[in-house]
């Protein structure tokens, strides 16, 4: 980690306080604090399925209309779907233990074509889930005030994007242990509503199953057989937005504690069967307790309210723990927005899909222009749709079924080409093949029936991402053509002979500071350049090189002295060369989050070591510069150059055309 240098503006106080102190990359047990164990992991990244238990079965039970007895079959069918997708992710999170959100398993399985259109499919349902979440989260909390208090909701949930916004900036872990004490009033209250409900109506069960095979026998006269079928597709879909989030967990692998894959299938567990109960649970007592939808109020408020009315001593704290807990719970929920869909985004930028500076960490380790992307798209989504709950699920659960077709698809391909090395390849392959068939069922439902009712947005949104990745990609493409013809370079100078004595400079001991990034074409034709520009002047070379820590690098103890071993490589073979060429050279390396912060660091300690110290940098010439050049590309070497000039230091920025 970059320490704080002499002269150097401390972090302000109001940041300190807001987003915390910068944390040290040599602090001890550093991966082991940042770590989410298993409960953790069902609060942070479980959490969001959880909490469409809020939504989720109130919309399949309303969409049922006046055929209210057929409420079990929708039951029986979610948590079946249930099953099979946590099952399927769970073989999943086995393949790729590193972490296998949908982007990368489609990227890897299937195509990076289609791994683009996962992606994307992804980074749009995590700001859909911020949105979502938080103004369903309003809605709860909403509907135990009176009806007066209506008009501060929408403004009360554009409050909460902010919050969570800023409390993401502070860290994962710190992130998610604040929720973890509302988190279990949220599982024990509801836990208690279903079970009340249900026990104190035991004995209506069989007459409930009497009244279901009468509405299926009077649906059938009155619909006929494809009528029902037709009705029961249709509350199905409506409800499908109780399955997103179950991808949360192998998308967020890398957060969690070692051995990942227990960690993972543990939480994948606890996910699956509390969401399972949940949804099934209430979807019994609507029909028990034979609730109905009041305006201003949740099904599930109506619920609590109706099974609280005869209990006179606690009954309204009953309700109002219910409640709000289930609102801060959908707060929570929104955190696999910000948990994940930075990591998603990090992913594809780190692959040149998006913009590079979406992969770099900030000094709390967190991917902060990815959590400032979501959270600012998804203020704007809340805005615009005013925070209308019923327009929200149908944007909502579209492309989250994208994604774990596509992942599905790709396990199965995964399972069959293992078939002669893996000896139970069938039983995986069936597990995850009927996983592609169900969310496939799905994607295909919920595109015929809400596709005018407003999933055509959803659709053309990800649609013109997925263009704006390809487009990324084509000038990251473009970009490393000019770098690869710098690197022909590389041969010839290796192969060059040494420069004859005479015509090394004998003046003083004149240092030449290099700044780099690796052994390549754009470093070498800076060195060529300073040897041009100021012939026979340095007799001493010195090249600084900064490991930038990111999404795809900071993972792990392993990676970070991969990453530190990288860099004496890479610098060791510029003063190899120097030295062959009979200069003195030495290198001077530095891992940190902040490329200018981090490369002024080292500028220091070289000027204490060599007084007469001349730094360089060498800037690649666009042909054409536009603002999407400027947005795809830092120029780090001019903030730098503005660093060292503040301290006096010269800096010389080294035209470099291929």
């Amino acid at each position: 980690m970059v320490q704080k240098m002499k002269g150097e503006k401390a972090p302000g106080w109001f940041k300190s306080i807001l987003i915390g102190k910068p944390r040290d990359l040599s602090e001890k047990n550093l991966f082991h604090k940042l770590s989410l164990v298993a409960l953790l992991a069902w609060v942070g990244l479980g959490a969001d399925g959880l909490s469409s238990s809020c939504y989720g079965p109130e919309e399949s039970f309303k969409a049922l209309g006046t055929h209210l007895a057929l409420a079990p079959f929708i039951a029986i069918a979610c948590i079946l779907t249930i099953t099979v997708i946590c099952a399927s992710y769970s073989q999943l999170i086995e393949v790729f233990p590193g972490g296998g959100g949908g982007y990368l398993v489609a990227s890897k399985l299937l195509s990076p074509k289609l791994g683009v259109v996962s992606g994307c499919a992804l980074l749009v349902d995590y700001v859909l889930t911020i949105a979502i979440s938080v103004s369903s989260g309003a809605d709860a909390l909403f509907s135990i005030f009176p009806h007066s208090f209506l008009v501060w909701k929408l403004p009360f949930a554009a409050c909460g994007v902010l919050m969570l916004i800023i409390l993401n900036l502070r860290g994962v872990r710190e992130s998610v242990l604040i929720w973890v004490p509302v988190f279990f009033v949220f599982i024990v209250t509801h836990a208690l509503g279903i079970a009340y409900a249900v026990g104190s109506h035991f004995g209506a069960i069989p007459e409930l199953l009497a009244r279901t095979s009468s509405d299926l026998s009077s649906s059938r006269m009155e619909l006929g057989f494809f009528g029902i079928l037709f009705l029961l597709v249709h509350s199905y879909s409506m409800g499908a937005g109780t399955y997103t989030g179950i991808e949360a967990v192998s998308n967020g692998l890398p957060i969690l504690r070692e051995p990942r894959v227990a960690t993972g299938k543990r939480t994948m567990l606890y996910m699956g069967a509390s969401l399972s109960f949940m949804v099934g649970g209430l979807l019994v007592a609507y029909l028990l307790c034979r609730v109905s939808p009041q305006e201003g109020k949740t099904l599930n408020a109506v619920l609590f309210n109706q099974i609280a009315a005869s209990w006179p001593t606690f009954g309204w704290s009953f309700v109002f723990l219910a409640q709000g807990s289930a609102a801060i719970l959908l707060f929570i929920a929104a955190q696999t927005g910000f948990l994940d869909g930075p990591r998603v985004l990090a992913n594809m930028a780190a692959d040149r899909w998006f913009p590079s500076r979406f992969s770099l960490l900030s000094d709390r380790f967190v991917t902060q222009n990815g959590i400032f992307l979501m959270g600012g798209a998804a203020l704007i989504v809340l805005l615009s749709t005013h925070g209308a709950l019923d327009l929200l699920v149908v944007l909502y659960s579209i492309n989250v079924f994208i994604t774990f077709t596509l992942s599905q698809a790709g396990m199965v391909c995964h399972w069959w080409k293992q078939r002669k090395v893996f000896p139970g390849w069938w039983k995986k392959l069936a597990v995850n093949g009927t996983g592609v068939l169900m969310t496939s069922f799905i994607l295909a439902s919920l595109c015929s029936v809400k596709f005018w009712e407003g999933g055509w947005v959803t659709l053309l949104l990800t649609g013109i991402l997925v263009c704006i990745a390809f487009m990324t990609r084509r000038h990251y493409e473009r970009i490393q053509s000019q770098f690869a013809r710098l690197d022909s370079l590389v041969p010839a100078l290796l192969s060059s002979p040494p420069i004859p004595p005479e015509k090394r400079p004998v003046t003083g001991p004149r240092t030449a500071a290099i700044l780099v990034n690796g052994f390549n074409g754009l470093g070498l034709h800076t060195l060529l350049a300073v040897h041009r520009v100021f012939p026979n002047t340095f007799n001493n070379f010195v090249f600084i090189q900064v490991g930038l820590l990111d999404a795809g690098n900071f993972k792990g103890v392993d990676e970070i002295n991969h990453l530190k071993q990288h860099l004496s490589i890479e610098t060791g073979r510029y003063v190899s060369e120097m030295k062959r060429q009979g200069y003195e050279s030495a290198a001077f390396t530095e891992i940190g989050h902040d490329l200018v912060q981090t490369a002024t660091k080292l500028a220091q300690e070289v000027s204490q070591t060599y007084p007469h110290v001349v730094f360089f940098g060498g800037q690649l010439v666009f042909e054409k510069e536009s603002l999407t050049s400027r947005f795809f590309h830092n120029y780090a070497v001019f903030a730098i150059q503005r660093e060292l000039y503040r301290r006096n230091q010269p800096f010389v920025i080294m035209p470099i055309r291929a």
